[in-house]
């Protein structure tokens, strides 16, 4: 199929660049996939269309301080830094292991994004925080633009992170830089069930969710599990082939724990629907049962699994979602469940009734 396929007009006014007021209070539009017909709802009407047979799976991830801007050690010019994942020991050792590193100007290895107004090369240092307490050595160019670099520091890296790390909101929404917006994006760019340290991205369909609906929905009988997919910065990445088929997805490391593809079992034998909340979920979910025969197993791997139509979904049966960029790999995604027609058309109304877009935006419900 031709990327142009997936192209809609949108008006940069819709894209949202903060979250709506209170969390839990945005608008959700229902996709019908098997008549096409559309309902504008509010999120918190997701427990009408959940039954007791239902099992809500969700990803729980949690983003963290993961963009730095400071200086080169040897000239006052600006860098930007997105750490992107840990590297050599960090992988056995795990994430927070890696975040967590003791004092003593150890050096923490991971892959980066550099961002600055002079060539990068191996060997340059930058540095970070108001006390420079925060060193960055590039070590190698890697693949896809990235560097291998070396963070030295002298208190664990999580805590320089927390003092004086940015929230790695997408390059759509625009920030001033203020203390206030740092603040309000460690709130609300999180969501309330986020546990699993180490994503540069939020699950942002999962945004949305309240205790107040958690309850709603438990009451109701609908079950819920989890699973874990570090987002990179690959998921903002456009897809650039004229044929979508030419398009490479990045490697994103996931985990399925054992209650979880048991949970999942269950639902499929009582011929209840899993329904999945956001693009992660549906890639980690459809990544293993492509790998099983269809069935959902616990592991640990990494998906770079493509969704575009013609696709058969294996695992998924619903999906909650947000409104996503043009010509997108999750446009693509929710266009294979759907449908690409019904899809477009639903955006289209979407954009004539001003719903907001993207990662702070409204919602979709396809049932």
């Amino acid at each position: 199929m031709k990327t142009k396929q997936f192209y809609y007009p949108l008006p940069t006014r819709l894209i949202a660049q903060h979250p709506s007021e209170k969390r839990g209070e945005d608008r959700m539009m229902v996709l019908h996939r098997d008549t096409g017909m559309i309902e504008h709802r509010g999120v918190a009407d997701i427990v009408e269309y959940l039954n007791e047979k239902d099992l809500l799976v969700v990803n729980d991830m949690k983003v963290f301080p993961a963009r730095l801007l400071g200086t080169w050690s040897d000239s006052p010019g600006a860098v930007e830094v997105l750490m992107v994942s840990p590297l050599a020991s960090g992988v056995e050792e795990g994430l927070e292991a890696k975040l967590d590193a003791p004092a003593a100007e150890e050096a923490v290895t991971w892959s980066i994004l550099v961002g600055s107004g002079r060539p990068s090369r191996e060997g340059q240092v930058a540095v970070f925080g108001p006390n420079k307490e925060l060193e960055v050595r590039l070590v190698k160019k890697l693949e896809g633009g990235l560097w291998r670099a070396d963070f030295i520091c002298s208190r664990p890296l999580m805590q320089l992170l927390d003092e004086f790390g940015h929230t790695p909101v997408p390059p759509y929404v625009h920030r001033e830089g203020t203390a206030e917006e740092e603040q309000a994006d460690r709130a609300r760019y999180q969501t309330i069930y986020a546990r699993e340290v180490g994503s540069v991205a939020a699950p942002t369909a999962g945004l949305h969710f309240t205790p107040e609906i958690f309850a709603a929905l438990e009451a109701k009988g609908v079950k819920r599990a989890a699973v874990t997919l570090h987002v990179g910065p690959g998921t903002f990445r456009p897809v650039k082939c004229d044929e979508i088929e030419d398009h490479q997805m990045d490697f994103e490391v996931f985990t399925v724990p054992p209650e979880t593809a048991e949970a999942i079992a269950a639902c499929k034998a009582r011929r209840g629907r899993v329904v999945c909340v956001g693009s992660t979920t549906v890639r980690t979910l459809e990544t293993v049962a492509a790998a099983h025969d269809g069935k959902v197993v616990a592991g640990h791997g990494a998906s770079n699994i493509f969704i575009y139509p013609p696709y058969t979904f294996k695992v998924c049966d619903a999906m909650l979602t947000n409104f996503h960029l043009p010509q997108s790999t999750l446009l693509m995604m929710v266009s294979a469940l759907a449908g690409r027609e019904r899809i477009l058309c639903a955006y289209a109304f979407a954009v004539q009734k001003e719903y907001r877009f993207f990662s702070y935006g409204d919602c979709m419900l396809i049932v």
